[in-house]
């Protein structure tokens, strides 16, 4: 069994190396930490660049979790749904207002209204500020799963994935709803 640990820990990286003999030492089987240390060993890694990528990782660790304590809740994404929903209808009826639902034409350009309408309102918002109308009530933005300001490739996305059926009750089962999953940004706390 020895021998397979060694053979493994032998692929690791340096700093992963670190990471297994100090602050993931728990997530690891004793033999495989022994292993990681020979190979430490056998690498000639010095104590000053151990203690360095173990500052470094430390840290890393700290500001994930604070990162994810800032994730709001589905309560709030909830209020986000309800408020946004709202808030793109109301854009919605006023853009089709003028148009005649008895002709076959103008109704078809309802629905297209509709759906440039929901793809505007969200994508417009979210570029532009990082949030809709509900997140602005609630004090959230729109990030990236690495804390940054997303792209608007990643907008764009997110808002198209917001069409995938049961994309607005997704986020009641998981932390993150697909349209979030999909297009690797979360929603946090300002």
């Amino acid at each position: 069994m020895n021998t397979d640990f060694k053979g493994a820990m032998s692929k690791r990286t340096d700093e992963e190396l670190i990471k297994i003999v100090t602050v993931g030492r728990n997530d690891y089987q004793p033999l495989a930490v022994e292993a990681a240390e020979q190979e430490i060993k056998n690498r000639g890694i010095d104590t000053t660049t151990i203690e360095q990528v173990k500052i470094d990782l430390t840290t890393e660790i700290e500001e994930q979790e604070e990162f994810e304590t800032k994730k709001v809740s589905s309560g709030t994404r909830f209020i986000h749904f309800i408020v946004d929903s709202i808030i793109w209808l109301i854009i919605a009826a006023i853009l089709t207002y003028p148009l005649n639902a008895n002709d076959g034409n103008q109704m078809l350009l309802g629905y297209v209204i509709l759906f440039l309408s929901f793809i505007g309102y969200y994508s417009l918002m979210e570029t532009k500020y990082q949030k809709t109308i509900g997140k602005f009530i609630t004090h959230t933005s729109v990030v990236t799963k690495n804390g940054a300001k997303p792209e608007v490739g990643d907008i764009v996305r997110r808002t198209f994935c917001r069409l995938i059926p049961f994309d607005r009750v997704s986020f009641l089962f998981t932390h993150n709803g697909f349209h979030d999953k999909l297009s690797d940004t979360t929603i946090i706390k300002d």
